[in-house]
């Protein structure tokens, strides 16, 4: 079939595509005008303030309108919460926790608060559809993408809380997308890095992975995200879950009734594009029954999924019938969440309004999610005057959470390996007592001319399950014949002292963050010090 214009513009509306800057580039113009567009994400990298996310929005929208798009774009961001939030910042969106340190909180109700309230900020600056919640069942405890980024390990609770999280962000106005379908729990490979392989059969997934998507869908969820793992006990191969219409057609639309808009994961993870690669990635998708392809970055790659789509309709490889109808789908998703975004002459105050609403619910909720795992010799509360801080020199372990390799100045202007939200953590801590704060490395020196002088130490690690030096630094510290108050605090997963209980339980505290943000780490330093109770439960099932 020939390409006509109104095919052209048909074809546009069926990518999601990224750009960089805080201002509109020409390449992403150029995408919206030529290729028709019809969807934009942004990123971290796009956003420096509410304000200016909302003129970048509105500019966005009126090239759009120029262009004479039939309707106004779909403009999408990860915001999970807690690790995954590209719109919180100082100067943005409320950092809230994320689904994790939700799920122990055990209250479903304070989750779809924290949703109508963080979709109420995007709303306020234009964006109305949204990468979250995480439907995935994290089974996997050495799972290096999801982790924290899931509501625990049982199915059904995962399903209450991304049901409520769903629920919130509707009644904000904003899009929600149930993620990664058909489930990315169970697995310990990054897609991000190469593609994971789940053996398991489609009876087991029915148990476990589809429960939280199958109750997504019967509470209406608008929009679901195809992951990219391969799941070859059903599909017969080891086709991407997202490139594979036995899962995006027969099992998602057939057997689970989906009628809404069905998204991919990013093309440009390594996953499908050092596999398939993007131009066919994106021909696949299609024809399995996406109805949007996610490309996340790249100008040149944009072109090339938009063209190469041209040519696979072209020659008949994509169904135009298909196509028109996934079209309506689309549009149908853009009537309920993207009209009505036009500019309101108070809107700063507005935000502002907003904004302190929302730090302070996220304030009260934090303390709900820190949990007192268990709490040795009652050293807890922490009643000190000299406390030694050592947190974990920074690994990239999850390029979908990680901001570079945490490298920083720190106020003396000396580089710091700690991050800043562990800088966060120390001057928290420095309120409270004097604070001697040691960044520990793998190979580093023990410290012992400071352990000599303190009252108290907090030892905090992350992910210590899957770097385990950091619990043989802390074997090699000695602490336990020293005699003073030892707080173990986990700033991730929960899972750093897996197997470990026996070793710790009767002479230390232990608290659990679930995510190494300011806000997190700063409601574990009030628990640690008797502020606040510290009322959270561990979601997820620990290994004595």
């Amino acid at each position: 079939m020939p390409i006509t214009d109104e095919l052209k513009r048909e074809i546009g509306q069926h990518f999601v595509f990224g750009f960089h800057g805080f201002e509109v580039s020409q390449n992403i113009k150029k995408i919206i005008e030529k290729y028709h567009v019809g969807n934009v994400i942004l990123m971290k990298r796009n956003i420096q303030s509410a304000a200016q996310t909302r003129k970048l929005v509105l500019d966005l929208q009126k090239i759009a309108k120029d262009a004479r798009h039939e309707k106004p774009l779909l403009i999408g961001i990860d915001q999970e919460n807690g690790l995954v939030s590209a719109f919180s910042s100082p100067t943005a969106g409320t950092t809230f926790p994320g689904a994790m340190a939700l799920a122990a909180t055990g209250s479903p109700e304070l989750a779809e608060k924290v949703a109508y309230a963080s979709a109420s900020e995007l709303k306020m600056v234009g964006i109305n559809w949204v990468y979250s919640p995480v439907a995935d069942v994290n089974t996997d405890s050495r799972n290096p993408v999801i982790g924290v980024r899931s509501f625990g390990d049982d199915p059904n609770a995962v399903a209450m809380f991304a049901t409520a999280v769903s629920h919130g962000t509707i009644a904000a106005g904003v899009a929600p997308t149930a993620k990664h379908f058909p489930g990315h729990g169970d697995t310990h490979v990054d897609s991000h890095l190469a593609l994971p392989v789940i053996a398991k059969t489609r009876a087991q997934i029915g148990t476990e992975e589809l429960v939280p998507f199958a109750a997504l869908v019967s509470a209406g969820v608008p929009s679901v995200m195809t992951g990219h793992m391969a799941l070859p006990l059903i599909t017969g191969d080891d086709t991407p879950c997202s490139l594979s219409r036995k899962i995006t057609t027969d099992l998602l639309r057939g057997e689970m009734g989906f009628e809404g808009v069905i998204v991919t994961d990013c093309l440009e993870m390594d996953a499908i594009a050092e596999g398939r690669g993007i131009r066919v990635g994106a021909e696949m998708a299609l024809g399995a029954g996406a109805d949007v392809v996610m490309i996340c970055h790249t100008f040149e790659r944009h072109v090339e999924a938009v063209e190469g789509v041209y040519e696979a309709v072209e020659a008949g490889r994509i169904s135009v019938d298909e196509l028109r109808a996934s079209g309506e789908r689309i549009r149908r998703m853009k009537m309920l969440f993207a009209e009505g975004d036009g500019d309101h002459e108070d809107w700063e105050a507005l935000f502002n309004k907003l904004h302190d609403e929302s730090l302070k619910l996220s304030h009260e909720t934090y303390p709900k999610s820190t949990t007192i795992v268990w709490n040795g010799g009652g050293v807890i509360p922490l009643n000190v005057q000299h406390v030694l801080l050592l947190t974990p020199r920074m690994e990239a372990v999850n390029r979908a959470v990680d901001p570079g390799d945490g490298t920083l100045l720190g106020p003396n202007g000396v580089r710091n390996t700690a991050g800043a939200a562990y800088l966060a953590l120390a001057n928290s801590v420095g309120k409270r007592a004097q604070v001697e704060h040691v960044v520990y490395s793998q190979n580093g020196k023990i410290p012992v001319d400071l352990l000599d002088g303190v009252e108290g130490v907090i030892f905090v690690m992350r992910n210590a399950d899957l770097s385990k030096w950091q619990l043989e630094y802390l074997v090699r510290l000695g602490l336990r014949s020293r005699g003073v108050p030892v707080i173990l605090m986990s700033s991730c997963g929960p899972y750093d002292l897996a197997g470990q209980r026996v070793q710790f339980e009767d002479w230390t505290g232990y608290v659990a963050t679930y995510e190494f943000t300011a806000e997190g780490l700063e409601a574990g330093v009030e628990v640690v010090f008797g502020e606040k109770e510290g009322t959270g439960m561990v979601p997820v099932i620990l290994s004595d």
